[in-house]
Protein backbone atom coordinates (compact mmCIF):
# COMPACT_ATOMS: atom_id res chain seq x y z
CA UNK A 1 0.00 0.00 0.00
CA UNK A 2 1.60 3.17 -1.24
CA UNK A 3 2.41 6.18 1.52
CA UNK A 4 -0.46 8.48 -0.14
CA UNK A 5 -3.50 9.49 1.43
CA UNK A 6 -6.32 12.87 0.62
CA UNK A 7 -6.49 15.01 3.49
CA UNK A 8 -9.48 16.84 2.65
CA UNK A 9 -8.82 18.53 -1.21
CA UNK A 10 -5.41 17.88 -0.61
CA UNK A 11 -3.22 14.85 -1.38
CA UNK A 12 0.09 13.95 1.05
CA UNK A 13 2.28 12.14 -0.77
CA UNK A 14 5.65 9.97 0.08
CA UNK A 15 7.93 9.88 -2.48
CA UNK A 16 11.10 8.94 -3.48
CA UNK A 17 12.97 9.57 -6.92
CA UNK A 18 16.27 8.59 -8.54
CA UNK A 19 19.05 11.19 -9.59
CA UNK A 20 21.13 8.79 -11.77
CA UNK A 21 23.90 10.71 -13.92
CA UNK A 22 26.01 9.29 -16.88
CA UNK A 23 28.34 10.94 -19.40
CA UNK A 24 27.20 14.01 -18.22
CA UNK A 25 23.57 13.06 -19.27
CA UNK A 26 20.56 12.65 -16.34
CA UNK A 27 17.82 9.70 -16.83
CA UNK A 28 14.68 12.14 -16.61
CA UNK A 29 10.97 11.27 -17.25
CA UNK A 30 7.53 11.95 -17.74
CA UNK A 31 4.11 10.61 -17.77
CA UNK A 32 2.85 10.21 -21.36
CA UNK A 33 0.32 13.06 -21.42
CA UNK A 34 1.95 15.57 -19.34
CA UNK A 35 4.23 18.21 -20.85
CA UNK A 36 7.57 18.46 -18.01
CA UNK A 37 9.83 15.73 -17.00
CA UNK A 38 10.85 14.78 -13.56
CA UNK A 39 12.97 12.32 -11.94
CA UNK A 40 12.18 8.44 -12.43
CA UNK A 41 11.04 7.48 -8.37
CA UNK A 42 7.41 6.72 -7.23
CA UNK A 43 5.69 5.99 -3.52
CA UNK A 44 7.19 4.84 -0.66
CA UNK A 45 4.67 2.02 0.47
CA UNK A 46 3.47 1.77 3.88
CA UNK A 47 6.26 0.66 6.31
CA UNK A 48 9.43 0.31 3.49
CA UNK A 49 12.30 2.41 4.23
CA UNK A 50 13.07 4.63 1.25
CA UNK A 51 16.14 3.70 -0.07
CA UNK A 52 14.35 0.27 -0.58
CA UNK A 53 11.37 1.72 -2.34
CA UNK A 54 14.18 4.10 -5.03
CA UNK A 55 15.55 0.76 -5.21
CA UNK A 56 12.34 -1.12 -6.20
CA UNK A 57 10.66 1.62 -8.24
CA UNK A 58 13.67 1.56 -10.70
CA UNK A 59 13.76 -2.30 -10.97
CA UNK A 60 9.81 -2.13 -11.23
CA UNK A 61 9.75 0.64 -14.21
CA UNK A 62 13.08 0.00 -16.06
CA UNK A 63 14.16 -3.31 -15.27
CA UNK A 64 17.47 -2.89 -13.92
CA UNK A 65 18.81 -2.87 -10.72
CA UNK A 66 20.28 0.13 -9.34
CA UNK A 67 22.02 0.77 -5.84
CA UNK A 68 21.14 4.21 -4.20
CA UNK A 69 24.43 5.47 -3.10
CA UNK A 70 23.62 8.49 -0.77
CA UNK A 71 20.57 10.58 0.09
CA UNK A 72 21.13 14.04 -1.65
CA UNK A 73 17.77 16.01 -0.80
CA UNK A 74 14.96 15.72 1.02
CA UNK A 75 12.29 18.04 0.32
CA UNK A 76 9.13 19.19 1.56
CA UNK A 77 6.98 20.22 -1.67
CA UNK A 78 3.86 22.08 -2.29
CA UNK A 79 2.55 21.80 -5.80
CA UNK A 80 -0.53 21.80 -7.77
CA UNK A 81 -0.81 19.16 -10.27
CA UNK A 82 -4.61 17.96 -12.11
CA UNK A 83 -5.98 20.78 -10.34
CA UNK A 84 -5.08 18.87 -6.72
CA UNK A 85 -3.28 20.54 -4.11
CA UNK A 86 -0.30 17.87 -2.76
CA UNK A 87 1.83 18.02 -0.56
CA UNK A 88 4.44 15.85 -1.05
CA UNK A 89 7.61 14.61 1.34
CA UNK A 90 10.36 13.90 -0.81
CA UNK A 91 13.57 12.08 -0.75
CA UNK A 92 15.85 12.26 -3.77
CA UNK A 93 18.92 9.63 -3.93
CA UNK A 94 22.20 9.24 -6.38
CA UNK A 95 21.72 6.25 -8.10
CA UNK A 96 24.42 3.60 -9.66
CA UNK A 97 23.89 0.90 -12.03
CA UNK A 98 26.11 -0.99 -14.65
CA UNK A 99 22.89 -2.21 -16.30
CA UNK A 100 21.37 1.51 -17.96
CA UNK A 101 22.88 2.69 -20.75
CA UNK A 102 22.89 6.12 -22.02
CA UNK A 103 20.69 6.29 -25.06
CA UNK A 104 20.27 9.33 -27.92
CA UNK A 105 16.41 8.36 -28.27
CA UNK A 106 13.14 8.68 -25.95
CA UNK A 107 12.45 5.10 -24.86
CA UNK A 108 9.52 3.03 -22.79
CA UNK A 109 9.84 1.18 -19.51
CA UNK A 110 8.79 -2.51 -17.84
CA UNK A 111 5.13 -0.53 -18.00
CA UNK A 112 4.87 0.45 -21.67
CA UNK A 113 4.19 3.91 -23.16
CA UNK A 114 2.26 5.28 -19.71
CA UNK A 115 5.96 6.71 -18.93
CA UNK A 116 8.37 8.00 -21.30
CA UNK A 117 12.37 8.16 -20.54
CA UNK A 118 15.34 10.30 -22.06
CA UNK A 119 18.69 10.79 -21.17
CA UNK A 120 19.24 15.12 -21.40
CA UNK A 121 22.43 16.07 -21.19
CA UNK A 122 22.89 18.46 -17.79
CA UNK A 123 23.86 21.28 -20.16
CA UNK A 124 20.41 21.35 -21.65
CA UNK A 125 17.97 20.85 -18.24
CA UNK A 126 17.47 24.63 -18.60
CA UNK A 127 16.11 24.44 -21.81
CA UNK A 128 13.10 22.05 -20.57
CA UNK A 129 10.28 21.81 -18.12
CA UNK A 130 11.57 20.41 -14.95
CA UNK A 131 9.51 19.32 -11.86
CA UNK A 132 10.14 20.25 -9.00
CA UNK A 133 11.38 24.11 -10.06
CA UNK A 134 14.74 23.35 -7.71
CA UNK A 135 15.92 20.25 -9.92
CA UNK A 136 17.50 22.44 -12.83
CA UNK A 137 19.83 24.26 -10.84
CA UNK A 138 20.71 21.70 -8.20
CA UNK A 139 21.12 18.85 -10.39
CA UNK A 140 24.36 20.45 -12.32
CA UNK A 141 26.09 20.62 -8.37
CA UNK A 142 25.10 18.06 -6.50
CA UNK A 143 25.69 18.37 -2.80
CA UNK A 144 28.27 16.89 -0.55
CA UNK A 145 26.16 15.94 1.79
CA UNK A 146 22.34 16.40 2.65
CA UNK A 147 20.15 19.30 2.46
CA UNK A 148 16.74 19.88 3.27
CA UNK A 149 14.68 21.92 1.17
CA UNK A 150 11.04 23.43 1.26
CA UNK A 151 9.78 24.00 -2.53
CA UNK A 152 6.51 25.93 -3.24
CA UNK A 153 5.84 25.61 -6.67
CA UNK A 154 2.18 27.19 -6.67
CA UNK A 155 2.05 30.01 -9.20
Amino acid sequence: MDSTFEIGKTVFNYRVAGVLIKNNHILLHRQGNDTYWALPGGRVQVKEDSKTAVEREMEEELGVEVKAERLLWMTENFFQYREQDFHEIGLYYALSSSQLLVKEEEFFGEEGERLVYRWVPLNELHEMNVKPSFLKDKLIDLPASTKHLIINDYK
